[in-house]
């Protein structure tokens, strides 16, 4: 849910890029967004918390798009494309909404990096 929601700020098109955010670091982790009691590799609690935050802490890493991607999704797929996905999936998610792209700004983002490829 966008902060603007929250907050009981004014409700503009910035709260569908925020969601439009959301989905996609949904299907990019194919985590939950609220990702309560996950369970880590080993069998303990990985992280108690939004996604958001989540994929915000795995970007600190090295390797963290692969580290973010749903297992499901499987190797075959171009993690540049995927990271550039992830990157603006959280440009959508910032909690100011003045910093947050346009959805008209997100789809040239997309598709100039299609065309590049």
């Amino acid at each position: 849910m966008a902060p603007e929601w929250i907050s009981n700020s004014p409700i503009t098109s910035k709260v569908d890029v925020y969601s439009y955010g959301v989905v996609l670091l949904d299907m990019i982790t194919g985590k939950s967004p609220t990702m309560m009691n996950m369970e880590g590799v080993d069998g303990e609690v990985a992280y108690n918390g939004r996604l958001i935050n989540w994929v915000r802490e795995k970007k600190r890493s090295r390797c963290w798009v692969e580290e973010i991607m749903d297992p499901k999704i499987g190797t075959n797929c171009d993690s540049s494309k995927m990271e550039i996905l992830a990157k603006v999936a959280l440009e959508c998610v910032e909690v100011d909404k003045n910093i947050r792209p346009t959805m008209s700004q997100v789809v040239e983002k997309l598709q100039r990096n299609e065309i590049d490829s």
